[in-house]
C-alpha cells in the first residue's frame, strides 16, 4: 500500500491483498468470488474463459503491464469484464539480464557459496566479456538496451529476429545476423528478448540449442515458453552448453522438484526482472488510476 496513494479510491473500495500463489481454479474461485475488481501481478495467475465464467461478480480485471498472454481478453469482453493495464519500467529486466550474464561469466554465486562454506580459494576462471560475442534474440526496447550494455563492455554484438531490419540494427549499433542459426552458432552469450506469441513459442528448441557452442551461455529474462524446457534441460545435463541464466519458466512458481532448481550449471531467479521499487511504484500508481477511471465511467489503459 505504500507504493502509491490510494486516497482517490479508498473511500469507494475495500482493498484485500492475496500474498500466496493460488494455482488451482477451485481455490481461485473460492478466494475471488464476490469481488468486482481483481488486480493481477504480471502473468502469475492465468485468467482463462473457464475461470472468468465462474466469477460472475467480476467487472474490472487489471494486469500490471500493457500485455498479458495469460488473460483471455476476448472472453472477458464477452462476459462484460473490462481489462486494463499499467505502465512499467523496463530497465529492471535489463539490469537483471546483466546480473545473470555477469554472474555466469565470473562465477560470482559459485565463488560466494564456496567462500562462505570455507571451500577452496578461487575455484573458477572467469570468461572475458570484452571481445566475446553477444547474440541478442529480439531487438525491441529491452533487447536494444541489453545490446548497448554489451557494446559498453567491449563485446561484439549481433541481433536477430524474424522482422529485424538492417536499419534497426544500425540504429542500435549492432550487426544484423544473417539468420537465427548464425546468431546462435556464433555467440558466446545468447540473450532472449522476444514477445511470446504462437509464432515465437518454442523458438529455441532442441535443433536450435544444438547450434550453441559448448562454451556458450543462454540467458532468458523474457518468457519461459520461448525456450523448450525439456530440450534445454537435456542440453544442460549433457554439458552441450556451459550454462543458463533463467528468470522465467514454463510454470511459475517453479515446482519444488524442477531440475532448474538443482542443475549445477543453471543460475535461476524467481522472475525478478520487473521487481524493482521504481517499477512497482508505476504499477500501483496506474492501478489506482485504472480503478478510479472505472468507477467514474471513464476507463483508461484498456486492453483489447
Amino acid at each position: 500500500m505504500d507504493m502509491a496513494d490510494w486516497g482517490p479510491v479508498l473511500g469507494q473500495v475495500e482493498v484485500d491483498v492475496f500474498r500466496e500463489h493460488l494455482d488451482d481454479e477451485d481455490a481461485l474461485v473460492e478466494a475471488l468470488a464476490g469481488y468486482e475488481i481483481v488486480v493481477l501481478m504480471r502473468e502469475r495467475t492465468p485468467f482463462r474463459r473457464a475461470l472468468l465464467d465462474r466469477l460472475p461478480a467480476l467487472r474490472l480485471l487489471i494486469t500490471t503491464g500493457m500485455r498479458n498472454a495469460s488473460v483471455d481478453v476476448a472472453a472477458a469482453a464477452e462476459r462484460g469484464v473490462l481489462v486494463c493495464g499499467t505502465g512499467g519500467l523496463g530497465t529492471g529486466t535489463v539490469e537483471l539480464t546483466w546480473a545473470l550474464i555477469l554472474d555466469l561469466a565470473r562465477g560470482v554465486t559459485a565463488e560466494n557459496v564456496g567462500l562462505r562454506a570455507g571451500g577452496p580459494w578461487q575455484r573458477t576462471v572467469g570468461m572475458d566479456l570484452a571481445g566475446a560475442r553477444l547474440g541478442v534474440l529480439g531487438l525491441g526496447r529491452l533487447g536494444a538496451q541489453v545490446a548497448r550494455v554489451g557494446l559498453a563492455f567491449g563485446m561484439e554484438v549481433s541481433a536477430w529476429s524474424a522482422n529485424l531490419t538492417e536499419e534497426r540494427a544500425a540504429e542500435v549499433g549492432v550487426r544484423l545476423a544473417g539468420s537465427k542459426a548464425e546468431l546462435l552458432s556464433g555467440s558466446d552469450v545468447v540473450s532472449v528478448h522476444l514477445v511470446l506469441s504462437e509464432r515465437s513459442r518454442g523458438i529455441l528448441g532442441a535443433e536450435e540449442l544444438a547450434l550453441l557452442r559448448p562454451t556458450a551461455y543462454l540467458v532468458n529474462t523474457s518468457r519461459g515458453p520461448l525456450v523448450d524446457e525439456s530440450a534445454l534441460i537435456e542440453a544442460l545435463r549433457a554439458g552441450r552448453i556451459a550454462g543458463a541464466g533463467l528468470d522465467v519458466f514454463e510454470v511459475e512458481p517453479l515446482p519444488a522438484d524442477h531440475p532448474f532448481r538443482s542443475l549445477p550449471n543453471v543460475l535461476a531467479t524467481p522472475h525478478l526482472g520487473y521487481v524493482t521499487q521504481g517499477g512497482y511504484r508505476i504499477f500501483y500508481r496506474d492501478i489506482v488510476e485504472d480503478i478510479a477511471g472505472y468507477l467514474a465511467g471513464k476507463p483508461v489503459r484498456t486492453l483489447e
